[in-house]
């Protein structure tokens, strides 16, 4: 059984993309993270960058105690290697997988953060960080449409974890200030993944925790005022 600690954010999603796609046994544990649950000692304890996701194996393969993983990189390719599903073996395919995944964790993922934070939350509209965004943002799903020219999927012609981390970053692509109309091969591929049993199922599992619509102000400052003395352990 898998415990994981989750909230209906895109690196949420990838972790339950993955696990409604291979059937492995799991319970969500949700951790509000506008309410400051992240910061909880017991979560600290195995996630400490105090962010979500976060899992705890139970039943590793090697028998042993139980094993945590933090970083939804980290947990896709975890539970890939577990089960021997979604990430192939032989060097250049591997290879390939872990390059998109990589790009989608270094890059696509944090510039379209920041598109979120400066064209949605940020106290003061600052144009020049609201444009710096939304063009990168823009720039990096003209990566993926000229790779997907090419390729069915990401990593070439299998679905991959490299497909289940960068999906859950394209969901938002209005509120991201981006058109794919403009991108016919990222909006095909786009397509395929959400028309996926699985996706559907793992979307599935966040309704009952998006009851808050917003982030209010308070959480505003949960989420976006942490210094190393306030996220310190107490």
């Amino acid at each position: 059984m898998i415990d994981l600690y989750y909230w209906p954010t895109p690196n949420g999603h990838k972790v339950t993309m993955f696990l409604e796609e291979t059937g492995l046994p799991y319970r969500i544990h949700p951790v509000d993270i506008s309410a400051g649950q992240q910061f909880k000692p017991d979560f600290l304890a195995f996630s400490p960058n105090n962010r979500m996701p976060a899992i705890v194996d139970n039943k590793p393969l090697d028998g042993g105690v139980p094993i945590s993983v933090f970083e939804s990189g980290a947990i896709l390719i975890y539970l890939a290697e577990r089960t021997g599903t979604f990430l192939p073996r032989e060097p250049r395919a591997r290879k390939a997988v872990l390059e998109w995944l990589f790009w989608q964790v270094g890059g696509l993922g944090p510039m379209a953060g920041q598109n979120h934070h400066f064209g949605l939350y940020a106290p003061e509209k600052i144009p020049y960080a609201v444009s710096r965004y939304v063009n990168e943002t823009n720039r990096l799903y003209g990566v993926l449409d000229r790779r997907l020219a090419n390729s069915r999927f990401l990593a070439g012609d299998d679905y991959t974890i490299a497909d289940m981390a960068a999906y859950p970053w394209i969901v938002p692509w209005k509120r991201q200030q981006q058109n794919l109309g403009d991108f016919p091969q990222l909006r095909r591929w786009f397509d395929a993944v959400a028309a996926r049993p699985g996706t559907i199922r793992a979307y599935s599992m966040g309704d009952p925790y998006t009851h808050r619509p917003t982030v209010t102000e308070e959480g505003k400052s949960v989420l976006f005022g942490q210094t190393a003395a306030s996220t310190a352990p107490r």
